[in-house]
């Protein structure tokens, strides 16, 4: 991965900081754009809030056992490494590289042509 390309904002200064929903999802603001987290054991995987689908909010999904996530309308799966869907409907999720660093957790958001 290339880190040139993407503005570095700090989410937590460890994984105890990181406090998601019984479902292992939570969802923070980076930079003014909303993030879905997923805590999967020792690691972060980052993504769009919404679903491409039809937007719901994937925190409030889950993931399932391969480690995808799951929308909570309609069931659509999405691997959280690549953005692929899973399930067949051929939408794609938005996912953004995560970096755990001596000094804290960080999730990496290419700069937009309007600034930031």
């Amino acid at each position: 991965m290339n880190n040139a390309l993407y503005n570095w904002y700090k989410i937590a200064d460890t994984m105890k900081d990181i406090v998601p929903g019984r479902n292992g999802l939570i969802t923070v603001s980076v930079n003014g754009k909303d993030v879905c987290l997923s805590v999967q054991e020792d690691r972060v995987l980052a993504c769009a809030a919404k679903c491409p689908h039809a937007g719901a909010l994937l925190a409030e999904g889950y993931t399932d056992k391969q480690g995808n996530i799951v929308c909570p309308l309609h069931g659509y799966k999405f691997n959280l490494g690549n953005g692929r869907n899973e399930s067949g409907e051929g939408y794609f999720l938005v996912t953004y590289p995560v970096e755990q660093r001596a000094d804290g957790i960080f999730v990496g958001l290419k700069p937009s042509y309007f600034g930031s």
